[in-house]
């Protein structure tokens, strides 16, 4: 099984705009999603929701700037690790994810990122030039 990173990248306003019972709503609907996967052979590793941008912090270079970051139409809203058999599971995963959120909140937009994650073996294998391991999912410096 391969983990996949599932980033949503949506408005903030939709959630704003929701009525409170929405979320719970949907957080029922990300429950019996993930018994789905788990029937299917698969699982859901992790995953969260973020608070918003009102909360963020950039660091570019020596320069740190919090938000809102008002130049942003969609942010990222949360995530999930999907572990399933091949890319096309996770993506299939991904448009059934992102439909339990249409289906609560019409006229929902958002996108989302699907990514396989590197194994520790591979993220060895990358940083090992530049005198970098990873050791048990933390970065070590030689």
């Amino acid at each position: 099984m391969a983990q996949y990173v599932v980033l949503i990248y949506e408005s903030e306003s939709d959630y704003a705009n929701a009525a409170p019972e929405v979320y719970g709503q949907i957080m029922d609907a990300h429950n019996r999603f993930a018994e789905k996967v788990i029937d299917r052979g698969g699982k859901i590793a992790g995953g969260n929701a973020l608070q918003g941008t009102d909360t963020a912090t950039s660091i570019r270079g020596d320069v740190v700037t919090d938000g809102p970051f008002v130049e942003t139409k969609e942010m990222i809203g949360g995530y999930a690790i999907f572990e399933l058999r091949n890319k096309e599971e996770a993506m299939a995963a991904a448009r059934e994810f992102m439909q339990l959120h249409l289906d609560h909140m019409p006229g929902w937009e958002g996108t989302c990122e699907v990514r396989m994650m590197a194994s520790p073996e591979a993220a060895n294998a990358r940083c090992r030039a530049s005198g970098v391991e990873v050791m048990g999912g933390r970065l070590m410096l030689d």
